[in-house]
């Protein structure tokens, strides 16, 4: 052992007295502060005897604190729930104890009250039990065996010292000091997962678990019996007749009021197109607004369409918005469609191809799921302002006469008439509803007669199935196949390579299926083109070749195949074989959506248009105006310019809501939407008189799209220096134009330019006037300022004349 020297035993010494110095100081004032605590405790239990305070204020935790607090709770339930499982046949035997010894005692101090009860009845009447013991006596008398409660003793209300096991002990003191008194103190409540309150799992009292149950029965009866309802209305609503469609509505009705979400979205959207039911369009906006607060869809779409466009209620832009969200995410076509618009046009938003790209593309893979082979039911888009104009041209709509007079021919045996006519009947379109049935009768009696046609179509509706007129059926459709295709058919030979490309019926093969694939496509059929893209886009008996693939879906798209619209959508969007272009795929991608099955709004607000129903044609065309359809656009503007009187759109707003809607359509590139917008400028309607504007509309139309009307309109105002300068010979020069690019308006020009030459001649005769030489007369002064109108009139009715004049020489 090492001995310490002198000066280092002096150090350790001083060391250890300066310690423990400091340690009794530590110790000293420690417990001056635990003296006061208790004090201050003592004297707030003093307090709170007097006057309690309504909530005592709780310690603040930090979130550490927080989480060790509940940890620590958590392991003390797991403890408590290990020691009940260990100890429960003990308790219960216990309980049992308990119990008769409760009932002997009892029985005993109903002996010594000498028969009389303890409400004070003679002696010999049946007593009542003794009093209630908290909830376990109940439980007992059902025939429950329930653990006894334990006895707590009243705690003393003298002053405790304070917590010693830390913070979390007196947190803990404080959660139960806050916790209501307990009703039964002497009880210890049941375990629930030992014992259930009461015979039924409700915990409620038999009787009333009952009426829960027989509620439950009867909501159950109603769900179904909507059900029921619902489904009996929409077999009547697919039916092609239309009393059928609109008793549909009956039991949508009923099953609406049995609260279906589904026949309430029906019958919504019912009142607001008024189509099968009153055109009310104040209960629709009710109907969806609260299914829309439910979380359904199609109403957040409907709620969104009505404030975008202002029905019923005041527009905001805003609140559509939310709704077609909210509609998108919950998966909604139709809102997405309209969130797509929005995106690409900046409607509402800042313009967002890549946004625009998501929401068609999702609305575009919805619809090439639903398309078969063969492109689907073809779709009319007919604009209501070509029809007023041209009512002899080309209509996208067939004339009943017309309709009769080739059945008529059909029935005579004709063959071209009846496969027109199955055709008709099969795409549908024109006027005419899609009629499987009546498509197969036609193409079989042409059939009989060796038409090749007929024979492709037959195996066509074989091959995919035509509702309950054909089920699918591959070998009947090879033969129909293989007989027009031996006589050169490209519908049969193009249905060929489909059943080897995919195996229906017969063996895989690729070769076999390009073979007959390129046989159609030379004939032009579009199926065939369509199909040898899909084969050269994914090495399907070829070496891939992408170039390839988009030179086929090019030609199958100038068919309108919307198949071919979709695949080349996707190849622009992916870049794949080309450079990426995010327009043009929105633009493609635009194009298939607008085929999906909503399209067929559009033939039915124009049958609603022709029957005089202008209200629900314009709501129609409005939602499908909303969804970015230029046709609906300028449809709507059509109808609104037309001044047709409706109570959808009030009376101040209807020539700005026309040139809202023909300012969309122009954008899209409708040509007389783009007139239009000139002319609403030009006059002043919806907007403020600006000759410069519509200058600027009509120099668009004669440039862009060479409308003569844009160009007539062009040269009167450089003739009368309107919005521009005033220039005779740039005013001949439109007018020369218009009367060049259509013949319609060759009369009008030949008028014009003949008031335009009297100008010219008087505007000489003025200047020579000016000078002294001719005596000059201001026809202004006489005439008024319409006086060109007047001279235009005279001029019309003496080439009227010349004209009837030379026909009576003829």
């Amino acid at each position: 052992m090492k001995l310490l020297r002198p000066h280092q035993a002096c150090l350790l010494a001083a060391v250890m007295f300066v310690s423990v110095t400091q340690a009794q100081d530590i110790i000293g004032r420690a417990q001056e502060a635990v003296a006061e605590e208790m004090n201050g405790n003592q004297q707030q239990q003093d307090n709170a005897q007097e006057d309690p305070p309504p909530e005592m204020a709780r310690p603040r935790l930090t979130p550490e604190e927080e989480r060790r607090f509940r940890e620590l709770q958590r392991q003390h339930y797991e403890e408590e729930q290990d020691r009940y499982i260990q100890t429960r046949p003990t308790m219960r035997d216990s309980a049992t104890q308990r119990q008769a010894r409760a009932l002997q005692q009892q029985r005993e101090a109903e002996k010594r009250t000498e028969g009389s009860s303890v409400d004070g009845r003679e002696g010999g009447e049946e007593s009542t039990p003794g009093p209630e013991i908290g909830r376990s006596q109940e439980y007992y008398r059902k025939g429950i065996e329930v653990p006894m409660p334990q006895y707590n003793p009243v705690p003393s209300t003298t002053p405790m010292p304070p917590h010693q096991a830390g913070f979390f002990g007196s947190q803990i003191e404080q959660e139960d000091a806050e916790q209501p008194p307990d009703p039964h103190p002497l009880e210890e409540p049941p375990t629930p997962s030992e014992v259930p309150p009461t015979s039924g799992e409700s915990g409620m009292e038999p009787q009333e678990e009952e009426e829960m149950t027989e509620e439950r029965r009867e909501q159950l009866e109603k769900e179904k019996e909507a059900e029921r309802l619902y489904n009996e209305g929409m077999a009547l609503r697919n039916s092609t007749k239309k009393s059928d469609q609109k008793s549909a509505y009956t039991f949508f009705l009923e099953a609406a009021e049995l609260n279906h979400t589904e026949s309430q979205e029906l019958v919504g959207f019912a009142h607001l197109y008024g189509d099968y039911l009153s055109h009310n369009v104040t209960r629709a906006l009710e109907i969806l607004q609260e299914l829309a607060d439910k979380g359904s869809p199609k109403a957040q779409m409907g709620s969104g369409f009505m404030y975008a466009a202002g029905i019923s209620t005041n527009s905001s832009q805003a609140k559509a918005l939310v709704y077609y969200t909210f509609a998108a995410l919950g998966g909604d076509p139709l809102a997405q469609m309209a969130l797509g618009y929005r995106y690409w046009s900046g409607i509402g938003v800042a313009q967002s191809c890549e946004s625009a790209l998501t929401y068609y593309r999702m609305v575009s893979n919805k619809v090439a799921e639903e398309v078969s082979v063969s492109g689907g039911a073809a779709v009319q888009r007919v604009r209501l302002h070509d029809e007023v104009e041209n009512p002899g041209g080309n209509s996208a709509m067939l004339d009943d006469d017309l309709i009769q007079y080739y059945q008529f021919l059909a029935d005579k045996g004709d063959v071209q008439a009846q496969v027109g006519l199955g055709q008709l009947n099969y795409q549908g379109g024109r006027g005419v509803e899609q009629n499987y049935q009546r498509a197969l009768d036609y193409f079989q009696q042409a059939a009989a007669a060796g038409n090749a046609n007929a024979m492709a179509f037959l195996g066509k509706m074989h091959s995919e199935g035509a509702g309950d007129a054909v089920k699918p059926d591959n070998n009947t459709a090879f033969q129909y196949f293989k007989k027009a295709a031996e006589q050169g058919n490209p519908v049969g030979q193009s249905g060929l390579g489909l059943m080897y490309m995919y195996g229906k019926g017969v063996e895989q093969d690729y070769s076999k299926a390009f073979k007959y694939f390129s046989q159609a496509a030379e004939q032009g059929w579009v199926d065939g083109q369509l199909q040898l893209g899909i084969m050269y886009y994914s090495g399907l008996g070829v070496r891939r070749d992408y170039k390839m693939a988009i030179k086929y879906f090019n030609l199958a798209s100038q068919s309108g195949h919307v198949l071919a619209f979709y695949n080349l959508a996707q190849m622009h969007a992916t870049g794949t074989g080309m450079m990426r272009s995010c327009h043009t795929a929105v633009e493609l991608f635009k194009n298939v959506a607008e085929r999906g099955r909503w399209s067929e709004l559009m033939m039915e607000a124009h049958n609603q248009y022709k029957d005089g129903n202008s209200n629900s044609a314009l709501v129609m065309y409005t939602l499908l105006a909303e969804l970015g359809y230029e046709v609906a656009q300028s449809n709507v503007a059509f109808i609104l310019d037309q001044g047709s009187r409706t109570h959808v759109v009030g009376q101040e707003e209807v020539y700005p809501r026309a040139l809202l809607h023909w300012g969309r359509a122009a954008a899209q590139g409708y040509t007389v939407a783009r007139v239009k917008l000139g002319d609403y400028h030009y006059y002043g309607y919806g907007t403020e008189v600006d000759y410069e504007i519509a200058a600027t509309h009509y120099r668009l139309a004669s440039e862009q799209q060479h409308n003569a009307q844009a160009m007539f309109n062009l040269g009167y105002m450089h003739e009368n220096g309107l919005g521009m300068k005033k220039d005779i010979h740039l005013a001949k020069r439109f007018y020369d134009m218009a009367a060049e690019t259509s013949a319609d308006a060759q009369v009008p020009v030949s008028l014009a330019l003949m008031k335009l030459g009297v100008l010219y001649g008087m505007e000489y005769l003025e200047q020579a006037g000016q000078n002294g030489q001719l005596w000059t007369v201001d026809l202004e002064t006489y005439f008024g300022p319409e006086w060109d109108i007047w001279l235009c009139t005279l001029l019309a009715l003496l080439l009227g004349l010349v004209v009837l004049y030379r026909r009576a020489q003829r």
